[in-house]
């Protein structure tokens, strides 16, 4: 426990002492809920007042935080454990999580670099192995770090002649990270140790002796945990050296919530480095020459390729001076230009590519070819391209999917990509782009047959006549009658997609007898910049309304009813779970918001939390207050109203979306709640937002999410 050196000795005792209160249930409560204290706390914003009683649950080290913990997670606990069938749901879906989950290879010189893990290791195991068909060699297992399994390998990267790994750790779901190097012929780390840093890429000079990331200040004072992250720079660590020595590249303290973060070329030639406004993707690009790859000089002057943050721009690699950009710059949905770096003003950009009817996600330089990987109706396409622009080949995949990664070198034939769907996990595939021959590479296959299981895609209407794809997946030849307990699931937000992707608890969902649904709500990119700008700022409300009209069109077509449906989300999903069950509590018998974010007006003043006001504005702004307030979860919160069973889950180590959200929400939802459904809250102990959480803490909080569903829809829980 952190303890703040100015409280006395004698304040601590007394706290530890105190037993907690409990709350006389409301008439129609069934539950007990722990007592949280209301503070007088009100806030005035533009000669409005605001209360927020509950600000005390923002200071998760502080004695009555933990007790108040303490007391939730007993109660939720032991519900959840007085499910008769929480075990075996425990147990099948562990069987169900138990399959070898692959990576795309990178390649180094001549030998492939991958992560894959056996099927409930709670972290995946780094092998390498020399040649396509050579034998594989452990580099790194990460479970062998800790005990529990919390500490995660993030952001990894090796040197072309494959001597050095610099890879990242996380210790209990936090965002910071710590930077290692490891001799990989030797298999032993050396003293290289690289701290402070967060939302960090690892890119290698190609003379094997450096590579560039981004870091933060070390927090002076007070909890890192809550801490903003502020000011990230640009540094470059020699291998041997001290943290101390490193070279800053570049740093914008002009621009505190910049993010800055670096690759390189190819061909070793060029440092590009991207610079972003927090979460706005529209982005600046400069570059170093370093000349020699072989000698790189990191001093030479830095050059403005882009710098007016208009678009979002990406170099995918270049031919001596000519740089090929993916851009949405004047094509919403995306284009390939090619850009001479002596002129690189945007009237001398030259169309290689044309913006085409789809969303364009990804592209690569491969073989010669750009490999173009586009969203039709929130599915991946995967084309192949000349350099000149022209169709070559349009790649079959096994279904309606997402290709999840690519890779692959310019000059190199070879092709890697990672395809899933609902019904079949990540698995590789290999591609000759001379050939235009596919083989299979690893291919994770199921403990289970899923034959019987199908998805499909329909269109639901939102309030404002926009289109909005829902993903369903069931068991095949579901009859339409409104009997089917049905999760509905989306985001929303920051331009990121919705696609199909795999999971066992989807899974083991679907056997029981239900129905997974996945809503492409605007918010995200899956249809362009339009479709995100469209769910951000002032037309956030678009968000919930479509969230809102997936749910009603599952129900008018009979696939559920009000009372067999449960609404999900996390993060910025959170969010939009806690504005739709406050604004429509109807709508569903059911509500699990993960991480959510719940506090609308102080969100910016914790950890990376300011990084989201390009997205959704901040109480800061007059106008953006009122549009915040408006849809604010806490603020909407009516005491006396009948809600949905809810289970609210959140980590003590989340340093992204702090759990003081998740309290707030829960303490203001159970003082509210009239009904006899449980508003319960689930807080994970050393885990964070998500990231790295390990196997075994992922099957418990499926297994209590799934239990907890089935138990408030009614539903058989037999597996």
């Amino acid at each position: 426990m952190r303890v703040n050196p100015l409280v006395s000795a004698a304040a601590l005792c007394a706290a530890s002492m105190m037993s907690t209160p409990i709350a006389p249930p409301l008439a129609a409560q069934t539950l007990h809920y722990p007592v949280a204290r209301k503070s007088d706390q009100v806030d005035t914003y533009f000669g409005t007042q605001v209360a927020d009683p509950y600000r005390w649950l923002e200071d998760t080290d502080s004695p009555e935080t933990k007790q108040w913990v303490t007391a939730e997670n007993a109660l939720t606990f032991d519900y959840l454990g007085a499910i008769p069938e929480r075990a075996a749901i425990k147990d099948q879906l562990t069987r169900l999580w138990n399959y070898p989950k692959y990576a795309v290879p990178l390649k180094r010189g001549k030998d492939y670099f991958y992560t894959e893990n056996s099927g409930l290791q709670n972290q995946a195991v780094l092998y390498m192995q020399r040649g396509i068909k050579g034998v594989k060699k452990l580099v790194l297992d990460p479970n062998t770090l800790s005990t529990d399994g919390t500490v995660a390998l993030g952001p990894w990267n090796a040197t072309e002649n494959g001597k050095y790994l610099a890879y990242a750790v996380a210790s209990a779901g936090s965002d910071w990270e710590e930077i290692r190097v490891r001799d990989i012929e030797k298999a032993r780390d050396l003293p290289d140790t690289l701290k402070w840093v967060k939302f960090s890429g690892i890119a290698w000079t190609r003379d094997n002796k450096g590579f560039f990331y981004s870091r933060y200040a070390e927090p002076k004072s007070g909890n890192a945990m809550l801490a903003k992250n502020e000011g990230q720079k640009l540094y470059y660590h020699r291998v041997g050296n001290p943290q101390a020595k490193d070279q800053l590249i570049l740093e914008r303290p002009d621009h505190p919530r910049w993010n800055i973060n670096a690759t390189v070329s190819d061909d070793g030639e060029y440092v590009i480095i991207y610079v972003v406004d927090g979460t706005n993707p529209n982005n600046r690009i400069y570059f170093i020459d370093v000349g020699n790859p072989g000698k790189p000089k990191l001093d030479n002057p830095l050059v403005t390729l882009i710098d007016d943050a208009e678009s979002q721009n990406r170099v995918i690699d270049n031919a001596g001076d000519v740089f090929f950009v993916q851009t949405n710059q004047d094509a919403p949905l995306g284009r390939v230009v090619q850009v001479d770096i002596n002129k690189p003003a945007k009237r001398y950009w030259r169309t290689v590519i044309a913006e085409g009817a789809d969303k364009m996600e990804d592209v690569e330089l491969i073989g010669g070819h750009f490999v173009v990987h586009t969203l039709k109706d929130a599915h991946s396409v995967l084309q192949i391209y000349a350099l000149h622009g022209a169709l070559s080949q349009t790649i079959k995949l096994p279904g309606i999917g997402t290709i999840a990664a690519i890779s692959g070198k310019p000059d190199e034939w070879e092709m890697f990509y990672s395809y899933v769907s609902y019904l079949q996990p990540a698995s590789i595939y290999r591609f000759d782009i001379d050939k235009r021959v596919q083989t299979s590479f690893n291919i994770a296959k199921l403990p289970v047959d899923s034959t019987g299981y199908e998805t499909r895609q329909i269109f639901a209407s939102s309030k404002d006549g926009t289109r909005v794809p829902i993903f369903v997946t069931s068991k095949k030849g579901l009859t339409l009658d409104g009997s089917h307990p049905t999760i509905l699931y989306a985001y929303g937000g920051f331009d990121i997609n919705q696609t199909p992707a795999f999971s066992p608890s989807m899974l083991q969902w679907v056997s029981m007898g239900g129905v997974f649904a996945v809503a492409v709500i605007r918010g995200g990119g899956e249809y362009g910049r339009a479709w995100h700008e469209a769910g951000m700022l002032a037309k956030k409300q678009n968000v919930f309304d479509d969230f809102i009209a997936a749910g009603e069109y599952l129900i008018s077509q009979k696939y559920t009813s009000s009372k067999k449906l449960a609404i999900r989300g996390g993060s910025n999903g959170g969010l939009l779970i806690g504005a739709v069950e406050t604004q429509r509590p109807d709508l569903a018998a059911v509500a699990l918001p993960e991480v959510g974010v719940m506090d609308m007006l102080r969100y910016q003043k914790f950890t990376i939390g300011g990084a989201w006001a390009p997205e959704y504005g901040t109480s800061d702004d007059s106008t953006q207050f009122k549009t915040l307030i408006a849809y604010w979860p806490l603020q909407n919160i009516k005491p006396g109203t009948d809600y949905p069973a809810t289970l609210i889950t959140t980590a003590d180590h989340d340093d992204r979306v702090v759990p003081g959200h998740s309290f707030k929400f829960a303490a203001t939802m159970q003082a509210a709640q009239s009904g006899q459904a449980p508003v319960l809250i689930r807080v994970d102990t050393r885990a964070g937002h998500g990231g790295g959480k390990p196997t075994s803490k992922q099957i418990d909080l499926a297994t209590d999410e799934l239990a907890f569903t089935a138990k408030n829809l009614g539903m058989s829980l037999t597996p």
